[in-house]
């Protein structure tokens, strides 16, 4: 369907009703993020969130099936966490458009690029940790939370020693603190923006970096919001026909915003490198696969020693087979090829 045109490569470039709502997820998984950080906050538990799509999302359905719907996962989950799952599936028939709404405001506040993602958070619905698929069973998954959820007790611990110390010393601290989760820029300079300032306070001169680091990432972060918005803006059509229509304005729309902001050289390194790949994706989504390639090395010149350098080859050679009529299928959604833990830090 054309409405699906944006995740054509999305996976590869970046990349659900009240509690007790039963879907996917089975029984014990809420829809309702603000009922479930109520509900976490007066049991004193923490959040689990199943980024999902789970009619169509091969990895996720593997997860479910695999972990969350073995006894020894609930067993080991219920007095720990409260299950969220936000999902995205191909019939999204049996969601309210409240939570539809909600589910789209997650992902993009959560900067989620492929599913499965499994957030961990505080009650307060601050991210401390991310993973997805992991082979092993309920058992060893378990087990893996419980590695993870050590994070949330060692920010607390490392936030109340760094608030004991003064300058400097103390800006290092935090920095190290956050760094230890692991979380994405993005997802940082959203959640974290108040130790971010206390950051900004005890180092006012900037002598780590690190403040121009996470204001260039809040940049990015509005600039994907942005871009993305053109997109939802393409879905609000009710006829196949105007849907087309939309989704061709959209991605005009789409690469002047991406051109502007390449022109207007707003951003360096890693980040050029995402834009050029967003770039890449719009292009092959336009059917332009040689303007695609183009975008695809110019990304990889813009930070060659990146982590995401690494797979640019391979977001080439599915340009590359789409252009010449194998590859990726227009017209649906595709979920990443590796699970979505093996992603982490990207």
């Amino acid at each position: 369907m054309i409405m699906k045109t944006k995740y054509l490569f999305a996976a590869a470039v970046a990349a659900s009703l009240g509690l007790g709502s039963a879907f996917a997820g089975g029984e014990g998984w809420s829809h309702d993020f603000e009922a479930s950080k109520k509900q976490a906050a007066s049991e004193k538990k923490d959040l689990l969130m199943d980024f999902t799509g789970s009619d169509w999302c091969g990895w996720c359905i593997k997860l479910n099936d695999e972990v969350f719907s073995k006894d020894p996962f609930k067993a080991g989950t219920k007095d720990k966490f409260v299950l969220v799952e936000v999902d995205f599936p191909n019939d999204d028939s049996k969601l309210s458009e409240e939570t539809k709404k909600q589910n789209e405001e997650l992902k993009n506040k959560f900067a989620i690029e492929g599913f499965p993602t499994i957030m961990l958070c505080d009650a307060g619905g601050k991210p401390y940790a991310q993973t997805g698929y992991q082979e092993g069973g309920p058992e060893k998954y378990v087990a893996h939370l419980d590695e993870l959820r050590a994070k949330r007790e060692a920010r607390d611990k490392a936030f109340a020693e760094a608030d004991k110390q003064e300058g400097p010393a103390k800006s290092k601290a935090l920095i190290a603190a956050l760094d230890a989760m692991e979380l994405e820029g993005a997802m940082v300079a959203t959640f974290y923006g108040d130790t971010v300032e206390k950051i900004k306070a005890a180092d006012p001169k900037d002598e780590t970096g690190y403040v121009k680091k996470m204001e260039e990432g809040k940049k990015f972060a509005d600039f994907d919001a942005k871009l993305k918005g053109f997109f939802e803006k393409g879905q609000e059509a009710e006829s196949e026909e105007d849907m087309k229509k939309a989704m061709e304005s959209a991605m005009g729309d789409a690469i002047k915003f991406v051109e502007k902001t390449l022109a207007d050289g707003s951003f360096t390194g890693e980040n050029k490198q995402k834009v050029l790949l967003a770039k890449a994706s719009i292009h092959a989504n336009s059917g332009k696969f040689d303007d695609a390639l183009k975008a695809i090395d110019e990304s990889l010149a813009a930070a060659p020693n990146s982590d995401l350098a690494a797979r640019i080859p391979g977001f080439k050679k599915q340009l590359e087979a789409a252009k010449n009529g194998g590859g990726a299928e227009g017209g649906e959604e595709e979920e990443a090829e590796d699970p979505a833990e093996k992603k982490a830090g990207e």
